[in-house]
């Protein structure tokens, strides 16, 4: 029947409502299968649903409605259930005839308020866990209700979904082909499928049906509506079609899953045979919702609410479909609480009872003793990527190894995170950024090139390739073992490609017998001359390669398919390893080290590795840096690191003595700089070269009368505190003392004064400062200032009034110092110092974090004029201070810069990102403003009334920080993201920053007002 025909309008509803239940209400239009739906919103706001059913709907249905509804309020479960509204008449259904004559059911529901789930974003893993609590919960309710309408041919049920076969036709051949996979999946297991217990289910808990809290921070699952699929079939179908669902639209629809399945779970215990048919549950459901789709096109094309979700549903069975059965099943399984593998127990218990020696594995092994050899991600034996990637290098130093512990086998890597897999191939794109595969799960034996691999046990040539085209195995042998009562496979890898496709598929090698034999590099997947050994329980689908490495979070699931091959071994070395992590970190640190020092994060990083503008966690997670303006070249820049190493080799003394290195650094730093500000004195610190730019400013002037910006910060010391508004001013302070004069914020964006006269009113307002310190009688010391206000928020000084508070601060007698920590050393982009941009020259510039590198070395340059005066006769000595090894690194440092473009680099960078980012706040609004120059910039959130919004920026880092990149905030109200990474950072690193900013940009957290 043509639904165009059998449609009801809203103002019909309201005329229906009215005329059953008594009450006058405005009527919007809800989405629906098979009945008209409707919100009614009547009188003092009270809500309602009205339901109007097809044309000559079944009794038996609405009885069914009624019952189920009334049986689950009079369980009393705390759930939110939907509840039946009686007419005028006292009944729960009444009948209604249309304009057409024809008779209509109808029924009414109390309205439950709330978030469709469809509009809640993100759908974070908390959630997903709180709709599979509540679905969970409605299924164990549901299980002791009976009725005999529930047991009916029904399309949506999945137990019946193989009618869809029928509906091939309609779909092309890459579509047809997907869904004949999972009809031949579901057919193959439909003999035990169908002797799954039993009940009545919901059964259609869509993105339309969830109700999620208000709350938008920790939303959670409030209520399930619209129980008119509900159907007498397998319990597990209820679960099915929850994650069906509720997993569209996630990069890893699986990972997706699990929360949900761990929910449900908790609520409603599954059965281990359950959890086999659940991955082809899920996908039959979607088989029906698309077969659905593309019969609705034809049949009622105007039924928008028939073809929502088609292309979701799509895109997921292609995601499904890529996904092991397997390996999801036995997800599934550890989510529960079972062990992934159903035979890892059975595994274990046999290992156990194996007397095995590495000796028979390796016959020409010197005996059976290990040495353990740490390359995981916080491994320093492992040294710098480049080392590790240097493979003569490598060689050579396992060679040495070796000669150093002659009788044993060098040997290690189960679990083991490593950094040592940087290429792309080893990343995929998860629901949390960029996810890499990271974790060893082999046992590497390193032994020399032509080595012979014997077997230990009977077994079955299942794979013999020449994996060497990936370069991650070389020559690849697997061998299938039979035992009683399950089966294993053992894997050797990084062979010579030869030996190891000497086999054939079906071959059969018996115990003592030649495998293989190692391969050296290049052919054995570019690698130092080792055996990776591996036991698995399953092969999954995998047939001419198989993981070695896996990703963190799906770890738990891949060691009980890849069981610690030392179960057979027994060597207590490997016994004994213990992979660092971040656990007991934190509270020793909150109990022994300074109750003032914070972290970053509401749930901090365990940060072991850097590697250019990525920071590494213990599990070798990349976090992509965008604040550490420390690592001004790149963490662990290879050129720094090796420039520290040979000197520190050399020599390392203090000033005392001549040395190249000091004023080959000075020479460097001279050739950025204008001829004025021409001699160096080498600290340890910004802190320090900020306190010794305050003893200069004494000697030179006799005051110490400085002016300082508020929300200016300058260092942690003593002498810097007192001139560091940000931290005076700040939580803890006492307040400027009688020497330090603070202007406001020259924020001409949401500072004191905007507008046409700001400039000239922030001018007035240092006048006023040097005017009262006068009227005191005292005389200007200086002024210090960063170009950019770094903890103010990224705060660029208006135009002209560097150049203007300069000469009154110098008509007074004063000196200005501009702190080139943050700003300094190419960071830029269109210059080298900060001071640059407003074409100045100070008297003192103080540098600091970037000359290093994270090396502690600083400087403090002046002008001749400033250093002869300084220098009085009191002599300037610091220990540490311009030592051969601090100068050489930061000697280093500024070469990079030089030698790699990095000043341009930033400018081209920096340029680029602050034009996309000026294009995203024309979308989001709240993005106020974007401000400052090369790769040291601002983001400003505020509201439609110029609010500053701390809390959408917290919750904004900590969510970027969930997605991989790293940020962090400053500014008065703590509004405004700071930009500032490694100068290496690229334009590729821009785009991942844009897309997740914009990701979260959309969320439901950053939509709040009035926090």
């Amino acid at each position: 029947m043509d639904f165009q025909h059998i449609s009801i309008s809203p103002d019909e509803a309201e005329e229906i409502f009215f005329n059953h239940y008594g009450l006058r209400g405005k009527a919007t239009k809800l989405a629906g299968e098979i009945d008209f739906n409707f919100k009614i919103v009547a009188a003092y706001e009270s809500k309602y649903v009205l339901k109007i059913s097809r044309p000559n709907a079944d009794l038996r249905y609405l009885d069914f409605q009624e019952k189920m509804l009334t049986f689950l309020k009079d369980q009393d479960s705390g759930l939110h259930i939907p509840t039946l509204l009686k007419d005028k008449s006292g009944n729960y259904s009444s009948y209604h005839k249309d304009s057409a004559g024809r008779e209509r059911q109808i029924r009414a529901l109390n309205f439950i308020d709330g978030r469709l789930w469809s509009s809640v974003n993100p759908k974070s893993e908390d959630l997903r866990f709180s709709l599979g609590i509540f679905s969970g919960r409605l299924a164990y309710l549901l299980k002791d209700f009976n009725h005999d309408f529930a047991e009916r041919e029904f399309p949506w049920d999945i137990a019946q979904s193989l009618w869809t076969k029928e509906f091939l036709p309609l779909f092309n051949q890459e579509e047809r082909g997907i869904l004949e996979y999972f009809h031949n999946e579901f057919e193959d297991n439909l003999v035990e499928f169908s002797t799954l217990r039993k009940s009545i289910i919901h059964n259609d808990a869509n993105d339309n049906n969830i109700i999620v809290s208000p709350d938008l921070l920790n939303p959670k699952v409030e209520a399930i509506i619209d129980f008119g699929d509900a159907i007498f079939t397998q319990s597990i179908n209820e679960l099915a079609v929850t994650c069906a669902y509720a997993i569209m639209d996630f990069n890893d629809p699986l990972d997706a899953c699990l929360p949900i399945v761990r929910g449900f779970n908790e609520s409603f215990k599954l059965k281990e045979v359950e959890l086999a048919h659940l991955y082809s549950a899920i996908a039959m459901r979607l088989v029906i919702s698309v077969t659905k789709s593309a019969i609705n096109k034809k049949e009622e094309p105007d039924n928008t609410y028939l073809l929502i979700s088609e292309k979701s549903a799509w895109n997921l069975l292609k995601k499904w479909r890529a996904v092991s059965a397997d390996f999801a099943h036995y997800s599934f399984r550890e989510a529960c609480n079972f062990s992934a593998h159903p035979d890892e127990e059975k595994f274990k218990s046999w290992a156990y009872k194996q007397d095995l020696k590495l000796t028979d594995l390796i016959p020409s092994a010197p005996s059976n003793k290990i040495f353990h050899l740490d390359l995981g991600v916080g491994s320093s034996w492992a040294g710098h990527q480049q080392e590790l990637d240097d493979l003569e290098l490598f060689d050579f130093k396992i060679n040495r190894l070796q000669k150093q512990h002659p009788e044993k086998i060098i040997a290690g890597g189960y679990c083991e995170p490593r950094a040592i897999y940087s290429s792309s191939a080893y990343d995929k794109l998860g629901n949390s950024g960029i996810e890499s595969r990271t974790i060893h799960m082999g046992i590497d034996f390193w032994f020399p090139a032509n080595t012979a691999i014997h077997a230990i046990w009977d077994g079955e040539v299942v794979t013999a390739v020449n994996d060497q085209g990936n370069k991650e195995y070389g020559g690849l042998v697997i061998l299938k073992h039979k035992l009683n009562d399950f089966e294993f496979y053992s894997l050797y890898a990084h062979n010579i490609p030869q030996t190891a496709t000497q086999h054939s598929i079906g071959d059969f090698i018996k115990k003592g017998e030649k495998i293989t034999e190692l391969g050296n590099y290049p052919e054995n997947g570019n690698w130092s001359p080792h055996l990776h050994f591996q036991v698995m329980l399953s092969m999954l689908d995998y047939t001419i390669d198989y993981p070695g490495v896996v990703y963190p979070k799906q770890l738990k699931v891949w060691k009980s398919i890849i069981p610690d091959s030392n179960l057979l071994f027994k060597n207590s070395e490997l016994n004994n390893v213990v992979h660092k992590t971040s656990e007991g970190i934190y509270e020793y640190r909150k109990n022994h080290l300074g109750k003032s020092l914070s972290l970053q994060y509401k749930n901090p990083l365990n940060i072991v590795r850097g590697s250019n503008q990525y920071l590494i966690d213990e599990v070798g997670r990349k976090y992509l840096d965008t604040v550490n303006n420390v690592a001004h070249v790149g963490h662990e820049n290879y050129r720094v690191v090796k420039a520290g190493q040979e000197q520190m080799a050399l020599l390392n003394t203090n000033t005392r003595y001549l040395n190249r290195n000091i004023t080959e650094l000075a020479k460097e730093l001279a050739e950025t700089l204008p001829a004025e500000l021409s001699v160096f004195h080498f600290v340890n610190s910004g802190s320090e070269a900020t306190e010794l730019a305050l003893r200069m400013v004494n000697t030179y002037t006799n005051s110490q009368e400085m002016i300082v910006s508020e929300v200016g910060y300058h260092g942690n010391t003593n002498g810097s505190i007192t001139i560091s508004s940000y931290k005076f001013e700040g939580k803890g302070g006492k307040g400027a003392n009688h020497s330090t004069h603070v202007f406001p914020l020259p924020d001409t964006f949401r500072g004191k004064y905007r507008g046409e006269n700001a400039v000239q009113n922030y001018i007035e307002e240092v006048e006023k400062m040097i005017n009262k310190i006068q009227a005191s009688g005292e005389k200007v010391g200086g002024l210090i200032i960063e170009p950019i206000i770094s903890c103010g928020g990224q705060i660029e000084l208006p135009e002209g009034f560097l150049k203007s508070i300069y000469k009154l601060v110098r008509d007074a007698g004063g000196l200005c110092i501009s702190d080139e920590v943050q700003t300094g050393c190419g960071r830029m982009g269109k210059t080298f110092w900060g001071f640059q941009l407003y074409n100045v020259i100070p008297d003192i510039i103080t540098i600091g974090k970037p000359l290093g590198n994270g090396h502690p070395v600083a400087a403090v340059v002046c002008t001749n004029e400033v250093a002869e005066r300084f220098a009085n006769g009191m002599e300037y000595f610091n220990t540490f201070g311009g030592n051969p090894v601090s100068c050489r690194i930061a000697t280093e440092v500024l070469r990079t810069v030089k030698d790699e473009n990095l000043q341009e680099n930033a400018r081209i960078v920096g340029d680029f990102l602050k034009d996309e980012l000026k294009k995203l706040s024309k979308e989001f609004p709240i993005i106020g403003d974007v401000r400052g120059q090369g790769l040291f910039l601002g983001i400003e959130f505020v509201d439609e009334n110029m609010n500053a919004l701390p809390l959408q920026t917290d919750y904004l880092i900590n969510r970027m920080k969930d997605l991989g990149i790293l940020m962090s905030s400053d500014g008065k109200e703590h509004n405004v993201l700071k930009i500032k990474p490694p100068l290496t950072f690229t334009v590729r690193n821009a785009e991942e920053l844009l897309i997740s900013l914009s990701q979260i940009l959309k969320e439901d957290y950053m939509k709040i007002k009035n926090l």
